[in-house]
């Protein structure tokens, strides 16, 4: 895996370890284009993620390390911003990064990938959640705010799939993903959760592929060690469905390099 541009640091709150941790262990793991991509701030759900007031010291801790490491690895700056509509503040999405990911966590602000509130899946309508939640996906696309998408099936999470095939769920979501020029990202996370595979499924991937929706990679990572983790599996996994090559992004642009 050349390319790993979804990335956390302590600052969100429920991650660890310092950023040169971070980079060292992708020089280990041979990443070329590395991307820090915090969770943006936002006036909601505060505990799990960092303030406005530190925005200024994430951005300036990434340039420090982006310099420290120039000749060894190509850092980015990057956020991942919660596609809350309501929520999402201008500081962010005018702030001088490479990239912005968007990300769906909530729907009518339930945060439904946090294990504290797995309980409202019991009883529920399983394939009208998924439903609500590609719907977002599909708004959020709409809003052409963003670079990436986070993430893409992240409903999944906890192994509550539903009865309808998926692929009728996300026409619509995929379809304005590619309008709207956006890539989505293979997310090693998935393997680290009850659903035991990446983000997102075969059957996404291959819709993205046929829609010419260009990939990158991320490892979400949460600590130092997640750096890199299954990087050769979610390369195999593109590969298989037909992908050569992966996405990155410079100052909002878009470039390309061969898998």
């Amino acid at each position: 895996m050349r390319v790993d541009l979804h990335n956390h640091t302590r600052l969100c709150n429920h991650a660890e370890g310092t950023l040169e941790e971070y980079v060292e262990q992708a020089i280990a793991q041979k990443i070329e284009i590395f991307g820090f991509s915090d969770h943006a701030p936002m006036d909601f759900d505060p505990r799990y993620r960092m303030g406005f007031s530190q925005m200024k010291e994430y951005e300036e801790g990434v340039k420090e390390v982006r310099k420290k490491y120039e000749g060894q690895i190509d850092i980015r700056l990057a956020y991942e911003v919660d596609y809350l509509p309501g929520h999402i503040d201008k500081r962010v999405l005018e702030a001088d990064v490479d990239y912005l990911i968007g990300s769906v966590h909530f729907i009518d602000k339930w945060g439904f990938d946090n294990p504290e509130f797995i309980g409202k899946y019991e009883g529920a309508d399983i394939d009208a959640i998924w439903q609500d939640y590609f719907d977002l996906v599909e708004q959020m696309a709409k809003g052409g705010l963003f670079d990436i998408v986070g993430h893409l099936d992240l409903i999944k999470v906890f192994k509550y799939v539903p009865k309808t095939d998926v692929r009728l769920i996300a026409q619509k979501a995929m379809d304005a993903i590619k309008r709207a020029g956006m890539s989505i990202e293979i997310n090693a996370a998935g393997y680290r959760k009850p659903i035991g595979e990446p983000y997102p499924s075969r059957e996404l991937l291959i819709m993205a592929y046929e829609r010419g929706i260009p990939i990158t990679f991320g490892s979400d990572a949460h600590k130092p060690e997640q750096v890199g983790f299954k990087k050769d599996e979610i390369v195999e996994f593109a590969k298989s469905v037909g992908y050569t090559e992966a996405v990155h992004y410079i100052k909002r642009e878009r470039a390309s390099v061969k898998l």
